[in-house]
């Protein structure tokens, strides 16, 4: 017979923002602490591409969920820790299905090469004891963190007809003029 080891309650809600509110690219990049040349890049390989809006041409603005900039500020942090590129892509993948909520629940822990999901202290310790672990990302802190930065930034609702934006409604009213 196994024991059940207790679990811990969170410690505070980890509720995003509505998924119906995107977010334009500068504010995307100054939340995730990024620049608009790893943004674009990153979009234009397919690591964390926008959700709500894809550019779509010229004019056009690309929008980004509370989800996405969650993602690029993880992707951001294991950059920072000296993952490569690819296997941050591993990672990125199998968090794809993965919704805000979901995503709260996890630590990353890597080892400097592989990138580890946990879903428990426990499952954190054991991947420790086994020599594996050298830095984590404790995704819940990360929720917490930018659900408090980014309500201080303008968002657009999905509502909004995609192929107007700003810049593209005033070359229309131009060229009617």
């Amino acid at each position: 017979m196994s024991k059940q080891l207790p679990t811990q309650d969170a410690l505070f809600d980890v509720q995003g923002p509505d998924e119906e509110v995107g977010y334009r690219v500068p504010i995307a990049c100054q939340v995730a602490g990024i620049s608009y040349r790893q943004l674009d890049y990153w979009a234009r390989t397919k690591l964390v591409q926008p959700s709500i809006r894809g550019a779509h041409g010229s004019g056009s603005q690309r929008l980004y969920s509370f989800r996405d900039i969650l993602v690029l500020k993880i992707v951001k942090g294991l950059l920072d820790t000296g993952i490569s590129l690819q296997n941050i892509r591993k990672a990125v993948e199998k968090l794809e299905n993965l919704g805000v909520d979901d995503l709260s629940g996890i630590t990353l822990v890597s080892d400097g090469v592989s990138v580890y999901e946990c879903r428990s202290p426990e499952e954190v310790i054991d991947l420790l004891n086994g020599g594996q672990g050298v830095f984590g990302i404790a995704v819940p802190g990360l929720v917490k963190e930018l659900t408090g930065t980014i309500t201080a930034f303008p968002s657009e609702t999905i509502d909004q007809d995609p192929a107007i934006d700003e810049l593209a409604e005033r070359r229309r009213r131009r060229r009617m003029a």
